[in-house]
C-alpha cells in the first residue's frame, strides 16, 4: 500500500497558510499520493484522545484548488509542541509514532514557526527515516533563519496591512494633535515593526535589538520616546507617531520586571513563551511619559493601539499567494524527487528558496548550538536597512544639543533649562 503524507498547522496563524495546504495536496495527489489533513497541529495526533475521523480530513484537489486566496487556515491551528519542561515530551512522540503507522503515513509536511519546526525535527529524528519531514517556515514575525534575506511567508501581507493601519493613525493623529503609541506584534524580532515604520513612515520606531544590554529599563525605553516628542515639537507638531515592537517587553529584567510593572504574574503559552499581547506594554510607557510631562507642566495627549491579530488571518497579498505555493510544491518535490541525498531526507528539512532555486536546510543546521533550538532571526542593526529606517525617524541627536538655536528650542519644547535637558537626555542623543 503507498504511503500517505499528511499535512498540519501549528504556531499562530498568518497569511498563506491555506496557500501551502493546497499547493501540497495539488502537487502530491499529481505525484499519486493520498494527503491526510491533521487538524490542530501536534495537538490531537500527540494525545491519547486522538480519534481519526475527527481529527483529520482527507485533502483532493477539487476541494482546495482555490483556497489560496482564502486567510486562516482549513486545519485551523494549535500551539502543542513535543516538548516539556525544555525536554523532549517521550510519550507524546511515542503517540505521535502510533498515528503515523495507523494511518499508513510516510511524509509529513508541518506548516509553522521556530516552535513547530523544532517539534517537527524531533519527529524526523525520532522516526528514524521511516517518517520523511518537510517543514515550511511560517510566521509574521519574520524571525525564522532563511538564507538570502528571504520573509517568512506572511510577513508581508501582514506588513502591508499594518502599514495601512499606522497610516489612517497617522492622518488621525495630524488632524487631532495627539501621539499614538502602537504596539507591534514580533515577539522577540522587530522586523515587522521596523518594516512597518519604515513603509509608513513613523515619528520613531523602537525595537529589542537596537539595545546592547540584555536587560533594560522601563525608563530606558521612554527616554527615547520622550525625547523624540519633545524634539517633534520643537520642530513644531505635537503629534506623531512612536511604533513599539512588542519584544521590548522580554527585555524589561526578563520577566520579573514586567510582573513588577503590572503587579500580577504574566500568563505564557503552551511553549512557556510570554503571552505579549497579554502585556499593556503600551499602557505602561504611555502612563509614565505622561506622568513626565505633567510632572513639567506641559500636557500631552497619548492613546495606545496594539497591532498583530488582526493580521495574521488576512487574506494574502500576491506576493504571499505566489510564494506559498512555491513553497507546498518544493515541500513535496523534496520528499519525493530523487534531487536529495536518503541520508539529508531521514534528517528533515526546512524549506527555502534562495536565488530561485529551492534550497532545503537539514534542520541540524537551523538549530542554535547553544539552546537547542530552532534560530531565531533578528534585525541586524548594522545593516543597510536599519541605517535607512533609522535614517527618517525623528530621534533626538548629539548635533541637537551641540546647536545652540536648536537646544534652545528642545529645553523650550521640554519646559526645561538648556542645563536640564542636556543632563536628562544626553544619553539618548544618538
Amino acid at each position: 500500500m503507498n504511503k500517505k503524507l499528511a499535512i498540519l498547522v501549528g504556531g499562530g496563524p498568518a497569511p498563506g497558510i491555506n496557500g501551502v495546504i493546497g499547493s501540497v495536496t495539488i502537487a502530491a495527489n499529481r505525484a499519486g499520493l493520498e494527503v491526510v489533513g491533521i487538524y490542530d497541529g501536534f495537538k490531537w495526533i500527540s494525545s491519547g484522545a486522538f480519534n481519526p475521523e475527527v481529527h483529520t480530513c482527507p485533502l483532493v484537489t477539487e476541494r482546495i484548488s482555490r483556497i489560496h486566496l482564502q486567510g486562516g487556515s482549513i486545519l485551523r491551528t494549535a500551539r502543542d509542541s513535543l516538548v516539556k519542561s525544555g525536554k523532549v515530551d517521550v510519550e507524546k512522540v511515542s503517540r505521535v509514532k502510533k498515528v503515523v503507522e495507523g494511518l499508513n503515513i510516510g511524509y509529513l509536511v508541518t506548516i509553522g514557526g521556530d516552535d513547530t519546526a523544532f517539534s517537527a525535527s524531533i519527529v524526523a529524528r525520532e522516526m528514524q527515516g521511516d517518517l520523511w519531514v518537510a517543514h515550511v517556515p511560517k510566521t509574521i514575525d519574520n524571525d525564522l533563519p532563511l538564507p538570502g534575506g528571504m520573509p517568512t511567508f506572511g510577513f508581508q501581507t501582514a506588513r502591508e496591512i499594518a502599514t495601512n493601519l499606522v497610516k489612517n493613525l497617522m492622518e488621525d493623529s495630524k488632524t487631532t494633535g495627539r501621539w499614538y503609541f502602537v504596539v507591534m506584534m514580533g515577539r522577540s524580532a522587530g522586523h515587522l515593526a521596523l518594516g512597518v515604520g519604515e513603509s509608513a513612515g513613523a515619528t520613531l520606531t523602537i525595537i529589542p535589538e537596537e539595545f546592547k544590554e540584555s536587560k533594560i529599563r522601563v525608563e530606558d525605553v521612554c527616554d527615547l520616546i520622550e525625547a523624540s516628542m519633545i524634539k517633534r515639537k520643537a520642530m513644531g507638531r505635537n503629534d506623531g507617531i512612536a511604533i513599539i515592537a512588542e519584544g521590548i517587553a522580554l527585555r524589561f529584567g526578563d520577566v520579573e520586571e514586567i510582573e513588577r510593572l503590572l503587579g500580577k504574574s504574566v500568563p505564557r503559552d503552551p511553549h512557556g513563551h510570554v503571552r505579549l499581547a497579554e502585556v499593556p506594554l503600551g499602557e505602561i510607557l504611555k502612563n509614565e511619559i505622561t506622568r513626565r510631562f505633567e510632572e513639567r507642566g506641559s500636557k500631552i495627549t497619548i492613546v495606545t493601539k496594539d497591532i498583530g491579530y488582526e493580521l495574521r488571518c488576512a487574506a494574502p497579498i500576491a506576493f504571499d499567494m505566489e510564494y506559498t505555493r512555491e513553497l507546498g510544491y518544493g515541500a513535496v518535490r523534496y520528499l519525493l524527487g530523487e534531487d536529495y541525498p536518503v541520508e539529508m531526507k531521514k534528517k528533515g528539512a526546512l524549506i527555502s528558496i534562495l536565488d530561485g532555486k529551492l534550497n532545503p536546510i537539514p534542520f541540524d543546521q537551523i538549530m542554535d548550538p547553544e539552546t537547542g533550538r530552532t534560530r531565531v532571526r533578528t534585525v541586524d542593526t548594522s545593516s543597510y536597512h536599519y541605517q535607512v529606517a533609522q535614517s527618517f525617524m525623528i530621534r533626538l541627536e548629539k548635533k541637537d544639543l551641540e546647536n545652540q538655536e536648536m537646544l534652545r528650542k528642545l529645553a523650550q519644547a521640554a519646559n526645561l533649562t538648556e542645563e536640564e535637558l542636556k543632563a536628562r537626555f544626553a544619553k539618548v542623543a544618538g
